[in-house]
Formats: C-alpha cells, structure tokens, sequence
C-alpha cells in the first residue's frame, strides 16, 4: 500500500535573495578617490598569477624514456628473461649509487646519505625498522619505537575452538557468569546517574501475540467529533480503513455511534479467549468519521517494543491487559513483541470532486471462524519464537525472515466485516 507523502509546512518562508550586479564603471558627476599606492603591492598580481596558465611541455614518455628492445624476452619466446626475472638465489650486484635504497637494518653494512661508512657492525648506524626510503627522517625514530613495542608485545596465541559444542558451552558459561555475579546495587544509568535500579527481569519474545501486527497510529489532534475535556470510550475499538482515491491514498476512520456499541464490543472480545467465536454475537456498526492521510511513515521502528512485566504468578498478555481479560499464568519476566510501523495523521481536507474506488459509509462487524490460510500464516509466524530450528529453515532470509504477505496490522480476532456504500 502506498501512501502521499506531502512536505511539511514552514513556520517562515524562505526569501531568496536577488541583489543588483554592481555598475561596470564609476557613475557620472562623482569624483571616487583610488589610491595608486593598491597597484604597487604584491597581492595585485595575485590574481593575473593564478590565472596564468603554465606552459608543460612533457614528451610521450614522460621524461623517462624506456627502450623495451633491450629485452628479447618480451619479443620472442623460449628467451632468456633473468634479466627481469632473477633468480632470487643469485642476485645481479646492485650499481653503487643504488645500494642505499636496498638498505637492510640487519645488514653487516652501513650506508649513510648514500655513502658506505665502512662499519662492520650494525650498532654504526640506528635501525629504522620498515620505513620507505622516501620517508623524511625525522618520522623514522617513532616508528622504530612503535615496531620495537610491537615486537615485544607479540605473543602466540592457542587455538581457539569454533566447533558447535564449544559455542554452546562458552554461551552457557556466559550466562552462568553474568546472572551469578549480577548486582543490582552495581547499575547505573547512563544518563541519569541518581536513578537506581529496583528489579530485574529476562527478556522474552511474547509468544501469545508474535503472530499479531501492532502499528502505532499518533494523530495531530484527538480523533472523533467530542471535546478533548470530554472521555470518549469509543476510542478504545476504532477502525482505520486503506482508501485510495485517482490521485491520493489515506486512512477512511470508523468509530461505534454510541458509547454503549464500543463497551459492548469490548465486553465480547473479554468473554473468550483468544481466537475463540462468540457465540449468537450481533453485528457491532461502526459509523464512517472523517478521512485522515499520512504525514510520516516509519516503515522499520528498531526503538520502540510492546511490553508486559511479568511476576510469576498470574499474568496477562497485551491483549489480555487490552480486553479486560482473566490472564494466564507463565515464568516471570519482560515479555515483549516489536512495532511493525509508525504513522502520524492529519485531518484530509474534504473535496466533494474527488472520486473513490469503494468508499463505505457503515461497517458491520463480526467474528467468523480463522481460514486454513490464516491458521498456516499465523503458525509460520508462532514458529520465528517457538521452533528452535526455524533459522534453520531454507525459506528464511539472513534476517531471520519468511517471505509470507503481509497485512495491514495485526488481528486478535478474525472479522466479517459487511459494507454499506455511500450514497452520491
């Protein structure tokens, strides 16, 4: 689904300036004062100089002519090629004026600015490690330190194991270690230096809602025709519908015309549990607001997490603290399932010319049984938490991924949703 995205709009306009070009010379009747002592500076010529472009003259060689008919081994073949290729063992005698650049610091000679000094001994000269010979000399003597420090810090490491038995037994010794000499006494928060910990809890993917998509809807101002002083439970039950129209996509929103219809809706949804039909349920109307369209959309929100804090005896799921419902009992801990989107919403501008696909003045809502599709998609998502061998699978991306199709938003109930179109 595609949505507008449409700029936001500037609390102050940007003004561009447009400034007059100065005249090209003095205007008439004004006598302007120029001091000639300007056009004896330097810096008068400066900008002639930089604008003078010099004159290269560089033959096709580049000043370094090199005549490749002086190895029959580039031109003929089976032929002697010891000229470029010597053999390492035996070495041609370097030229004289070239044994400086072949400086080893562990020779038994020592060539200083070119010249040989004659010693025998390689405490003549200082060693400069492995330094470039075009390298300026006052560089050499840190990076002697350095390589001197490093030599002496090297010391052969074992072999570490990376077999599967000793990943799990270093992971398991990692959580033997952090819960056995974890302190609460010992956080600290990073940017709050007086704020304490209180309680710990394990971090665990919610299982009951995994296969549920949670948007996060934020509007611009309170939805709904009511006062913002006024509560409105109606709210707790809205329904955002995708409307596309010939050149624009937005949200069509839906709340019950009464307050009774929301907290009735609500009340069936907390009688069963979840995935459960009511039975002899009454369609629930939901009566068409007002359009809204997207000003922002967060495709990926890596921050932010539903969360329930579990104690260890009765506990309740998302949807359990939503529907008012009798919650369950499992271990303590932070269970928490991710957002899916963000999307922030402004009020669409009414235009009685603009034209919809399927536009639906009343929705009836009820609950109809899961399909085989939808119980196949929801176990493919339950098995990402419950499966040990998921990542294993040969249809799951690096990510940890299935390619399945994706909805708008998460579902705790399957719906029959039954239309009434408007009438233009």
């Amino acid at each position: 689904m595609s949505f507008k995205k449409s700029k936001l709009d500037l609390l102050v306009r940007v003004r561009y300036a447009n400034p007059l070009s100065p005249p090209p010379c003095p205007p008439k009747l004004l006598d302007i004062p120029t001091d000639p002592m300007r056009y004896a500076q330097p810096e008068f010529l400066n900008s002639i100089a930089n604008n003078t472009p010099l004159p290269m003259i560089v033959d096709a060689e580049c000043g370094m002519p090199l005549d490749l008919g002086n190895w029959e081994s580039l031109w003929e073949e089976n032929a002697d090629d010891s000229a470029l290729n010597p053999d390492p063992h035996n070495l041609p005698k370097l030229d004289p004026k070239d044994e400086f650049l072949a400086y080893d610091s562990g020779s038994s000679s020592a060539y200083m600015n070119g010249n040989h000094t004659g010693s025998s001994t390689p405490s003549a000269v200082h060693s400069l490690g492995q330094v470039a010979w075009l390298r300026k000399t006052e560089y050499t003597s840190d990076r002697v330190q350095r390589s001197a420090a490093n030599e002496s810090k090297h010391v052969a490491l074992p072999p570490i194991d990376v077999s599967r038995e000793a990943q799990l037994r270093d992971i398991e010794t990692s959580f033997l270690e952090c819960n056995e000499n974890f302190s609460l006494e010992e956080l600290r928060h990073p940017n709050k230096p007086n704020v304490t910990a209180v309680e710990s809890y394990e971090i665990l993917p919610d299982s009951k809602i995994w296969a549920n998509q949670y948007d996060l809807f934020r509007f611009s101002e309170r939805p709904g025709e009511r006062p913002v002083d006024v509560e409105d439970p109606r709210l707790d039950c809205a329904i955002l519908r995708p409307m596309k129209s010939d050149h624009d996509s937005f949200l069509a929103f839906y709340l019950t015309e009464q307050d009774e219809g929301a907290l009735k809706f609500n009340q069936v949804r907390s009688s069963v549990q979840p995935y459960e039909i009511p039975e002899n349920e009454e369609p629930t109307v939901f009566k068409f607001i007002r359009d809204y369209e997207t000003v922002k959309v967060e495709q990926e929100v890596p921050n932010e997490f539903l969360l329930v804090f579990e104690d260890g005896g009765s506990t309740s799921t998302f949807d359990d603290v939503f529907n008012d419902r009798k919650p369950a009992k499992r271990q303590r801990g932070a269970y928490y399932k991710n957002i899916e989107r963000k999307m922030l919403l402004k009020k669409k501008r009414a235009n009685a010319y603009e034209q919809y696909e399927d536009k639906w003045d009343v929705i009836k809502v009820t609950h109809v049984p899961m399909s085989q599709e939808e119980e196949d998609e929801r176990e493919e998502a339950l098995a990402e938490v419950m499966d040990p061998l998921f990542l294993m699978r040969g249809d799951v991306d690096a990510d940890g991924e299935v390619e399945v199709d994706e909805g708008l938003g998460g579902h705790t109930f399957p719906v029959s949703v039954e239309s009434i179109p408007v009438e233009t």
